[in-house]
Order: structure tokens, then sequence, then C-alpha cells
């Protein structure tokens, strides 16, 4: 009896599953654009659950991600990094990916993208699936149009000219640390390179964002009790980020071995944030300077929204502070955004770099010309930072082929939206999602030549002589910035990231600091030749997982050298 209920009850709903989609296919119809069936929505929570383990099964099998169906490739999260641009290219710049619960509208279109992008109160950010990222509270990325400003305002104050030469100064004092530690691992070669570019970045931001000074500490060197729960109740939150979105902390705390671990975790990052908050609020009260960052501005949001709320009766109407699980909600998106996508971002730059000697050797001659003979803790932020555009070129060439997150999600808002396509209009019912499809722009051949080389030296026009450059000449070269709404990895319009100057100072000073005067190499097996070993550390950056930003899966399978050139 109990077999023929569960078979039934499976029937019905598979059932159910064909009727619902086979509804919104027919919906889609009148949108005229070009339809792609997935039988299993993406936000499915049992097959979020589910997919990571289907798909290492389906990476292991000899076939080409090409040869299957696209509602097997479509059902994997992420599939964005795996497709590039190829389905745009098969069916056009627009189409419409069905499931049983929603339909959604990929673009691969600069003018539409343009259009979209700037009008963000008719296509607004799908807050109702973006809840997940309220893991300590409402954020800047979960806030609704109207409420956005409020947000926006407190996030980007801290980000100034000042704040970035902190940023500078402390990225260049975290880079020597872990260039010593490099340079020792000369023989054996780096232990692990990604799990050092997170430590520091996480260090810059900590310094700089909270007022929290640690020393560079390699991935296997032993950490103080403080810095190091700090340090692992924050990577344990990041890497396990799905789950703690999925099940709340103190039901994992209550399951055996690694699942509690992770809820523990969780608590204590926001027993972390309260004690900054506490420490910063508490030393502005006593007249200190606090710690000038971040928390600054957060702890004077908060101050405003209490004397908001105490005096007038209709504040939430009128606010502009934030209130303390706000605080919360935006502490964990800077730490989230501002640390894991520029970790990752070097640590695709060093293993790229290390494959691409050519590439080193064009990058270094910028940062000797440009920063002479001076060492490096005279480096001074506002006279070397513009002029180093070739340490800028990787970052953006990194960016193009890596983007931390490959598309920009939104929603048709207030009404019915009319989009123009060149000669085609698109009438899209309020409650549609749109996805700008950020990865297939940035690798789509119609706008890029060669898109899917890295090649960093496309964003420098009037480009030097490649032997024996002359200051002059490296001076003369400019930085390209192609069009909008085709390179937008920190997002466009009102809604940009505030921490993009952030990101590019940051990762400009480290990629300064290393190749002034040392190299990366991958580290080749026994008679393996230059060329298989670029091929080895090319295939690791593009074997990726995307559970929310785009990182290498197994990094570590390439070992890579530190030598002084």
């Amino acid at each position: 009896m109990i077999t023929l209920f569960c078979v039934g009850a499976a029937l019905a709903y598979v059932i159910w599953t064909i009727v619902c989609l086979e509804a919104n296919v027919y919906k889609a119809t009148g949108l005229k654009v070009p339809i792609v069936r997935l039988p299993i929505d993406s936000n499915n929570v049992i097959w979020i659950l589910l997919q990571p383990h289907v798909w290492k099964v389906l990476d292991i099998l000899p076939f080409d991600w090409s040869s299957y169906p696209r509602f097997v490739r479509f059902s994997r999260r992420g599939w964005y990094f795996a497709e590039r641009a190829r389905i745009h290219e098969e069916i056009g710049h627009v189409w419409a990916l069905v499931t049983p619960v929603a339909i959604n509208i990929h673009f691969a279109d600069p003018d539409a993208i343009h259009d979209i992008v700037k009008r963000r109160g008719d296509f607004q950010r799908p807050i109702a699936e973006l809840k997940l990222l309220e893991l300590y509270g409402p954020c800047i990325s979960t806030a609704k149009w109207e409420d956005w400003p409020r947000h926006r305002k407190v996030m980007a104050t801290p980000f100034n000219e000042t704040t970035m030469k902190s940023v500078w100064d402390e990225s260049l004092r975290q880079a020597k640390g872990m260039l010593r530690s490099w340079a020792a691992s000369s023989i054996d070669g780096i232990p692990s390179y990604q799990k050092d570019t997170r430590a520091l970045s996480l260090n810059v931001l900590a310094a700089t964002g909270f007022g929290k000074k640690y020393d560079f500490c390699a991935s296997t060197e032993p950490q103080a009790d403080e810095v190091g729960g700090y340090r692992d109740s924050l990577q344990t939150v990041l890497d396990n980020i799905i789950l703690l979105m999925l099940v709340p902390f103190n039901i994992l705390c209550m399951l055996p071995g690694s699942w509690a671990r992770i809820g523990k975790a969780g608590i204590s990052f926001q027993k972390h944030m309260v004690k900054m908050l506490e420490d910063e609020t508490a030393a502005l009260a006593q007249g200190k300077p606090g710690s000038g960052g971040i928390m600054g501005s957060f702890v004077r949001a908060a101050d405003t929204y209490r004397r908001e709320s105490a005096t007038d009766s209709n504040f939430k109407a009128t606010r502009k502070g934030l209130s303390v699980d706000e605080i919360f909600g935006n502490l964990f998106v800077i730490n989230f955004a501002g640390h894991d996508t520029t970790a990752n971002t070097l640590a695709f730059g060093v293993l790229l770099l290390a494959a691409h000697p050519n590439v080193q050797t064009w990058l270094a001659e910028e940062i000797s010309i440009v920063t002479g003979n001076s060492p490096i803790e005279t480096w001074d932020y506002k006279a070397l930072f513009p002029r180093l555009k070739r340490c800028r070129a990787i970052i953006y060439e990194v960016l193009r082929l890596y983007p931390p997150v490959p598309a920009m999600p939104s929603i048709a808002s207030n009404h019915a939206q009319i989009v123009e396509m060149g000669t085609q209009t698109l009438n899209i019912p309020e409650g549609v999602n749109l996805t700008v499809n950020l990865r297939a722009m940035q690798v789509h051949p119609a706008y890029w030549a060669d898109a899917n080389d890295w090649l960093p030296s496309r964003w420098i026009s009037d480009p030097a002589p490649a032997v024996f450059p002359t200051a002059d000449q490296i001076a003369d070269e400019k930085l390209v910035l192609p069009s909008k709404s085709i390179f937008f990895p920190w997002g466009e319009g009102p809604q940009i990231c505030p921490g993009k100057k952030f990101a590019e100072v940051q990762a400009a000073a480290v990629l300064a600091c290393l190749f002034k005067t040392h190299r990366l190499e991958v580290k080749k097996y026994s008679g393996e030749s230059d060329s298989v070993a670029a091929k080895r550390a090319n295939d690791c950056s593009n074997d990726v997982d995307l559970e929310m930003l785009v990182r290498m899966r197994d990094a570590d399978r390439v070992t890579l050298i530190c030598r002084e050139a």
C-alpha cells in the first residue's frame, strides 16, 4: 500500500510538473523568442542539494559539455561558465528558459542590456530569489528599489580616496608577507596559492574596513586563536554558503560531524560582527577615532536609525539609517562580495601569469619603469596606481573570462515593460524574470577578437615597443575601456558595486609587489614540457564551480614555484 501511494504521488508530481511547464511555455510563446524547456527549476531546493552530486558523475564521463542536451546543460547551477556564448550564437541574442515555475529571458545584446541596466525602476532585482542572501539580515543586495538608496549611501561613504590609500598600503604590506612565504617555498612550491590569496584579501578587508590588522599567514602556518576564529568562521561560512542559506544554524549545530562545525561557524561569525559593532560604537562614544573604515559608517547609520525611530512616528517612510539587522546583513555581504571575489580574481591571475611567462615579462617591464629603484615601502598610491595600466589590464582580462558573478538577474516590475532590440520589440509581462548574461557578453566572438584566449594586451592601446620600451613609451600607453554593455563585471548603472575601485587598487598593488622582483612558474612533472605544463594550468583555471561565485574547483592540483627574477 505504501509503495503504491509513493508511486502514485511521484506520478502525480511528474504530471503536475509537465502541466505547469507547458503552461509557462504557452505564455512564453507570446514573447516571440526561441524557447528552451527545463523540467527542473534551478531554485528547487531538492535539486540545489542534489545537482552537485549528479554533476560530479557527469563530469567524469568522456563527453564534451556541448554533447549534452540543453535541458541537461541548463539544469546545472552556474551553467553560464561552461556554456560561454554558445547558446546565444546558436539561437540568438535573446531567448527564454522556461521551467515549471518561471519564465526567464536571457539577453546577450548590448543595446538591450544598456536599456535594462539603466531602467532599474522597471527591471528590479528579484528580491524573492535573493532572500537567501539575508543570512544575517536584510542587505543592499536584497533591498527593494525604494529602499536601496538608503543602503547604498551608507555602503558607499567609506569608499573614498583616503580609504583607497589605506587599501594600497595594506595590500603592499600583505603582498610582501605573501611573497616572503612563497619565495621560501621555491623548492617544493607554494602549498596553496588560492588559500593564500584568500588570506591576503581577508586581511586587507579586515584592516581597511574594520580596523583589525593581521600579519600575513600562509595556509600552512599556525595562526593565533583570535585570528584563526575570525578567519576560520568566515571561510567556513563562505565555503558552505548554500547549505547555510537553506538550513538554520541551530539545526546544523544539532547534526553530527562537519554539519555541526558549519553551524557553529555561522554563529561564530555573527559574534565577530556583534563585537566589531560594539567596539566601534564604544570607541566613537568615547570620542576616539574608531577604525576609520566601514564600521564607523555603520555605527553612524545605526545611531541615525535609533534617533529616527524614537522621534518620528512615520520613520519607515523617511528613514535614512540602518537597523542592527541591516548592518549585520550588509557586513556579511561586504565580506562575501569584497573578500572572496578579489581573492578568486587574484588566484586566477597568478595561475594564468605562471602559465604565460611572456605576459609576466610584459607586466614586469611596466612595474620596473614605473616604480624605478624605490623600495616598496615608499610606493605612493596617488603617484603609482594610475600609471600601472598593465597591472589593471591583467585584472580586467581575468574578470572578462572569469567574472565572479556571471549573470545579473532582474524582474519586470510595476507593469509590463517594453525592450527595444534592433528591429525587434519585446513586450515583457510584469513578473517575468530577465537575466543579463554577462559571461556570454564577455566572450562573445561578435564583440571580442580571440574571445576565448587570455590576452591582457587587448586592454592597452598605443602599446610601447615589445623590446626595450622607454619610460615615455610606457607612459603613453592607454588603458582601453570597452562599452559598458559588453564588459561589466562589477555591474553597471545605478547599482554598480561600490567596492569596484577597492578591488582594482588591491589587485594592482599585489601584482606590482609580486612581479617587481619575482616570477612565477608552473612546477613541471618529470619529463613534462613547458607547453604541456602551461596547458595543465590553463585546464585548471577553466575547471570551475559556481555555487555562489566562480572559483577554481581544485586550484592546488597545479603547484606554482616563486623565484627571484
